[in-house]
């Protein structure tokens, strides 16, 4: 067995209702003045009030940031930092999508070590220390609340991230009654992102792959598989919804020790130049990378096939029950009523060769697919999602 390490969350409460015990759960590990950051969707709809309440119970003076957007910038980082300075912040608080932990992420790392960004950007170069942090998703899809990583934008459609375990916030908090009013379409896109995470954890070429997040990648698709179509279908279950919250982080762990590879990298640059969704610009690559994969990666497919589509345990032959994996991914984004087209979500067909350079950037996942990708091949993948 090949050496690995496995970094994670300190400590993970998953409990419906969660949030609004924040205080108790929290309250004495993140100091007296907390700064919670989120967005001004999630404020709208009352999401933050009981843990508000909770914090102010015990004792707890709370500042909100809430100026939170998708794929967040550099400015707005910057102002939550200056804003969390003035109130004198010692602890932070991030609840919402995957924005707002990974901006929440960085407040805590610059606030608690006054550290040039420029220098923390790139994997182990953030210093530290950090303010206590505490991470509660809104979501069941980015796993960032047991992740060591925050991407931002940094101009343009240029994305940055900073990769450290002193990131991992002390605390994340899975509370499923947060996710009861996720709408559909943002229930499908992030559900699928979460089984990309698990996908491509398991199969990912990266020296530290290793026996946990393997086991941890199996039993998210779990999860995943058996109960996204009712999250969609019945977003009050409340059942359903701690399983898919529950699998998302599971699938968070493995990919944050096993990284993530093609899918991710060819993605990006769907999201980064045309603001599609991150979970819905996975989903629309998903199926033909692993076909393009499959030539060397049938074997790890075949092994997981089944735990998403228990029935798929009855085909025998690996390459077909790999090809069978495929076409049921590729099934699943319709029944969850995701677009499954490029040109679906606005994208010309003039468009794929920009975007196959840009997807050539994204070195530090490529170097993890287990298959190696040209641009050629990368204009190739999207001219079939096209």
């Amino acid at each position: 067995m090949d050496p690995f390490v496995f970094n994670t969350t300190h400590q993970i409460v998953f409990k419906p209702g969660a949030s609004a015990m924040l205080g108790t759960l929290a309250g004495a590990r993140l100091g007296r003045i907390v700064l919670l950051v989120t967005d001004r969707g999630i404020r709208k709809l009352g999401l933050c009030e009981p843990a508000l309440e909770s914090l102010k119970a015990t004792g707890v003076e709370v500042a909100v940031f809430d100026a939170v957007e998708p794929d967040p910038s550099l400015s707005i980082v910057m102002s939550a930092v200056e804003f969390a300075r003035q109130r004198g912040a010692t602890g932070v608080i991030g609840m919402g999508g995957g924005s707002s932990l990974d901006v929440a992420k960085l407040v805590a790392l610059l606030c608690g070590s006054n550290e040039d960004l420029n220098d923390a950007w790139g994997v182990g170069n953030a210093r530290g220390p950090r303010l206590p942090l505490v991470l509660v998703p809104t979501t069941a899809g980015t796993g960032s609340e047991v992740t060591p990583v925050t991407i931002i934008t940094v101009s343009g459609d240029e994305k940055r991230g900073v990769s450290s375990p002193i990131l991992l916030p002390d605390m994340a908090i899975l509370d499923a009654d947060l996710t009861l009013g996720l709408p559909p379409f943002i229930t499908a896109a992030t559900g699928i992102d979460a089984m990309v995470h698990a996908i491509e954890a398991f199969a990912s070429k990266n020296a530290n792959n290793n026996p946990i997040s393997k086991m941890l990648a199996r039993y998210a698709l779990r999860l995943l598989g058996a109960n996204l179509r009712h999250a969609v279908d019945e977003g009050s279950d409340r059942s359903a919804r701690g399983a898919m919250l529950l699998g998302s982080m599971l699938a968070g762990q493995a990919f944050a020790n096993s990284p993530v590879a093609a899918v991710h990298a060819l993605a990006y640059p769907i999201g980064g130049t045309f603001h599609i969704p991150h979970g819905l610009s996975n989903a629309l690559v998903l199926p033909h990378v692993l076909r393009f994969n499959a030539t060397v990666a049938a074997g790890s497919y075949a092994q997981i096939a089944a735990d998403p589509f228990p029935d798929l345990a009855a085909i025998k032959d690996d390459s077909e029950r790999c090809a069978a994996f495929i076409d049921r991914l590729a099934e699943l984004a319709v029944d969850v009523g995701l677009p499954t087209k490029l040109r679906d979500v606005g994208i010309r067909e003039e468009d794929l060769g920009g975007l196959a350079r840009d997807a050539m950037k994204q070195t530090r996942l490529l170097v993890n697919n287990p298959r190696d990708v040209t641009e050629i091949d990368a204009l190739s993948i999207y001219q079939a999602a096209w």
